[in-house]
């Protein structure tokens, strides 16, 4: 069986930045052992694979070593895809259906725009092991859907950062994302997920449906630009309206071809 794959560096508009995400393209399905060996063979962040002979389009996503339930990158990279390649499937808009949900991506010249449902965090005891993970003592710790939130006074702090990942791996979560306020945007962020195979992630689009809410309370308002400062680095507009986060950026394609599967 052959399989057409792509990758795609999305949240940014420069190659070799960015999150780099593989987007396999499905005519028939597929089994979940075989997806998930496709994504450790990857390696990458995520491999999304989107199901084109259903409708709506079906999206799923793969760490190298589990399926999430959500992903901004890979999505917005799928988007950029079937906007690209399958017209006939995408308008200017496109709904894939998922596990969390209808997930709707507009398509703005060549910006893309995320519409996912917010995920508004709690502040929660801050245990001991967190400052023991960041070497350092938050202001505050948020509990999100799948991710710890701490937040910090400032972005040097944030930059700062080298967690021991194997304390880690200890907490009862998909993860921890740690924020600031930014120097030249509204916050900046970083996120870690040891547990599904990934230290460092380099842009986190669903991390963001849980820094905008709370970044637009704190601010009081709706529109926010934030930067994610892995090596990579990325970039994202998010508005919060009601119950859902749109998260905008960029994205170009690295490369397409085909994938043989015995």
């Amino acid at each position: 069986m052959k399989l057409k794959m792509y990758q795609v560096d999305a949240f940014t508009d420069k190659l070799f930045s960015g999150n780099p995400a593989a987007v396999v393209i499905l005519e028939s399905p597929l089994k979940d052992d075989v997806m998930q060996s496709i994504a450790a063979e990857n390696n990458l962040s995520e491999t999304a694979f989107v199901s084109i002979h259903e409708s709506p389009v079906s999206i799923r996503w793969f760490t190298p070593s589990i399926e999430v339930d959500l992903c901004g990158h890979a999505t917005l990279a799928s988007a950029r895809i079937l906007f690209d390649y399958y017209p006939s499937l995408a308008g200017d808009e496109i709904n894939f259906d998922s596990k969390s949900g209808t997930l709707k991506v507009t398509k703005f010249n060549e910006r893309l725009c995320l519409n996912f449902p917010s995920d508004q965090p709690v502040v929660t005891e801050l245990d001991p092991l967190f400052i023991e993970i960041l070497a350092i003592k938050p202001l505050r710790l948020l509990r999100g859907k799948d991710d710890y939130l701490a937040i910090f006074d400032n972005q040097i702090q944030i930059e700062d950062i080298q967690p021991k990942f194997s304390f880690l791996k200890k907490i009862n979560a998909r993860g921890l994302v740690v924020s600031a306020p930014g120097n030249e945007v509204d916050f900046v962020s970083r996120c870690f997920y040891p547990e599904a195979g990934i230290e460092e992630d380099p842009v986190t689009g669903s991390a963001h449906t849980m820094l905008t809410p709370y970044w637009a309370k704190q601010f009081d308002k709706e529109d926010l630009e934030a930067h994610q400062l892995s090596k990579r680095g990325g970039k994202l507009n998010c508005r919060l309206a009601s119950d859902r986060v749109f998260i905008s950026g960029d994205s170009i394609i690295y490369f397409e071809g085909t994938i043989s599967i015995v």
